[in-house]
Formats: structure tokens, C-alpha cells, sequence
């Protein structure tokens, strides 16, 4: 089976094809970066448009590198939320348009799900039940994940996810967007323990409920940061500083979950994905973490961790395998949580 996976859930247009034989056959993955850049942050109006202008070519240029015609394509798959609602309509009504002018299923795929499942475009891919950590710029959260569609939250952020709290922070200090590779970057010329912030909610592990603890909360961490910086000159050196002690707590909150999530569910894999999970510093840490509990952990390569079509294609190659489709009509589901993905059972 043959599928096209079109990504436009925010700032990146990502397309790509996979085939169930011969793995992904080509990506291709344009970012808005810049387009936003000046805003210092994304304008959901200019990301819409900017899906419009580029996804078709895209498309095109993909299908090309894979010397592929249309008339080989099994299917159609999208990313159908969450994300902005007008972006994610972009990919729908394209991705509906080319499955029914191809007469072949489309399929709607949660974004998160993608992420879930990019480590398994790897050479050495995670097998099921597996705990999952998926921090993004808009998620952060652990989840127990028995198949595809079955997963438990153990845990998730109650306020700012991680990448919020990154791209805010590098506001602040005038690195620019986005704030993930910005803050690792200024952060190598820093020191780590020039400030001590705050490591948010990990002294809760002895609270109530099946999995006590596991909850994240990052807006308290970004507080720390102004606070640091009010009545201080923010030359370059001061600014990595903050850099780096930011990230280094930002890091040791999520260890620390995922080891009380190992130890809780007695978990022998975890995958992690997502855009922060490109953070060097974290994938020391877990590496180091998953070595000392005999677990394996599971990463997608750097270029698979932010927005992508790979991701995309893959999981609605495993949803279309097991016979799921969308009618004619379709829609975008903005705030489509993962709990409510429906399993299925190959």
C-alpha cells in the first residue's frame, strides 16, 4: 500500500509517501520560520495562506522524487487536528479533493498520533505497549499506549507545554522564534547553575490517584525567568546564563516524570517525540535515565521530531491497512485530544 501524507496542522507544510513494502519513498517539508519570524510567533491568517500557496507544489515535487503517478497512490491521508483550524482545513480539503479524483480512502490523523508514531520510521522501531513522552509546542504529556488508538494520559501539562514555555522564554530574552533551537543554542555558551529555577511539581509524587505525580506545569518556570531578569542588563553572557539554567530545569522536570512513569507502570519501552524531543540535553538525559532502569527508549531522527509528512503518511498507512476511511465530507478538529482517537485492532 501506497500513501500520501499531507501535514499543515500549523507553520509547516509537510508531504510525503510511504509504501508498506519499501518504507518512505520521499518528504518533502517547507517551514514558515521567517514568514513569522517578525511577529514573534505564528499569525494562524498568514499560515493558512501560506498551506495554500505551498502544498500542491509540494505535492508535485514529492510525487516526482518518488517516480510515482497518481494512479499508484492507495490512499490519502491528512492531518485533521489539533492544530489551527484554518491551516488544518488546508490539507483536508486537498487531501479529500486528490483522494476522490484518484478514487481512492482518505483518512483524517490526529497529530499527536503522527508523533507517536515517527520513531517507528526508524531502522530499529519501537514495538507495543509502550510509555510515551510527547512534548511539542503545544503538548506535553505522558501516556501508556497498549496498541494504535488504545492509549491512557498518565499525565499531562496543566498549563504552558514545554515548547510554549521554550518559545516564550526566548521572547523574553530576545533569542527570536522558534524559542526551542534558539534557547539550546544560546544555552551552550551558558552556565547552568548560575540560577536556580524552579523545577514545577516534582515534589507532588505522593498525591492521589492511580498514577500520583505525573502532572506537568511550566508557567511558574517561565515566572523565574522575568523574575531573573528584572533590573539586570541583558548582555550576551546573562542571557545564556538564563538560557541554560532554563533549559537545564525545563530538562530535569521531564526526566524526572518519565522515571516516575517507568517506575509506576513498569513500562520496558518509551518513545519520545515531539518537537522539544530534538533537544540534545534531553536525549542525554533519557538515554542516560532508560539505561539505568533497563529501558529502551526510542527517539525519531532530529528532522522527524518537529512537523512532518512522514509522520503523517505512516500513521494513516496503519489506519488505512486496518479498513478505516472518511466519507465525502470532512472537517478540522482544532482541539482533537488523543484520548479520544478511535483504536483499532490490527
Amino acid at each position: 500500500m501506497r500513501v500520501l501524507g499531507i501535514e499543515t496542522s500549523c507553520d509547516d507544510t509537510g508531504v510525503a509517501l510511504y509504501d508498506s513494502v519499501d518504507g518512505l519513498l520521499a518528504h518533502q517539508l517547507y517551514s514558515q520560520v521567517k514568514l513569522h519570524l517578525e511577529y514573534g510567533g505564528i499569525v494562524p491568517e498568514l499560515a493558512s495562506r501560506d498551506h495554500i500557496r505551498k502544498t500542491l507544489p509540494l505535492i508535485q515535487a514529492v510525487m516526482e522524487e518518488a517516480k510515482t503517478r497518481p494512479d499508484q497512490i492507495d490512499g490519502v491521508a491528512y492531518t485533521s487536528g489539533p492544530g489551527l483550524a484554518g491551516a488544518l482545513l488546508v490539507g483536508a480539503a486537498l487531501g479529500r479533493s486528490l483522494a476522490y479524483a484518484w478514487n481512492v480512502p482518505c483518512v483524517g490523523v490526529n497529530h499527536m498520533e503522527g508523533h507517536l508514531l515517527s520513531p517507528m520510521l526508524e531502522p530499529d522501531p519501537p514495538e507495543f505497549p509502550f510509555m510515551a513522552l510527547l512534548v511539542s509546542g503545544g503538548h506535553t504529556l505522558l501516556a501508556n499506549v497498549e496498541k494504535l488508538g488504545h492509549q491512557t494520559i498518565l499525565g499531562e501539562s496543566v498549563d504552558d507545554a514545554v515548547g510554549e514555555a521554550f518559545d516564550k522564554t526566548a521572547k523574553l530574552l530576545g533569542l527570536g522564534y522558534p524559542g526551542g533551537p534558539a534557547i539550546a543554542q544560546a544555552a551552550r555558551r551558558g552556565n547552568p547553575r548560575r540560577f536556580q529555577f524552579p523545577r514545577p511539581m516534582t515534589d507532588r509524587r505522593k498525591t492521589h490517584g492511580a498514577h500520583p505525580g505525573l502532572d506537568f506545569s511550566f508557567s511558574g518556570l517561565k515566572t523565574a525567568v522575568v523574575t531573573a531578569m528584572q533590573h539586570q542588563p541583558l548582555n550576551e553572557q546573562f542571557i545564556s546564563d538564563v538560557a541554560a539554567s532554563f533549559e537545564a530545569a525545563a530538562v530535569d522536570v521531564l526526566t524526572i516524570k518519565c522515571e516516575w512513569a517507568l517506575e509506576q507502570t513498569g513500562a520496558t519501552r518509551l518513545v519520545v517525540a515531539g518537537g522539544v524531543s530534538a533537544n540534545e540535553k534531553l536525549r542525554e538525559r533519557l538515554e542516560g535515565l532508560t539505561q539505568r532502569l533497563c529501558v529502551r527508549v526510542y527517539f525519531p531522527r532530529p528532522a522527524f521530531s518537529t512537523d512532518n509528512g512522514a509522520m503523517i503518511a505512516y500513521a494513516g498507512y496503519r489506519r488505512l491497512a486496518a479498513g478505516q476511511h472518511e466519507p465525502l465530507s470532512f472537517g478540522a478538529r482544532p482541539r482533537w485530544r488523543i484520548e479520544d482517537i478511535s483504536g483499532i485492532t490490527n
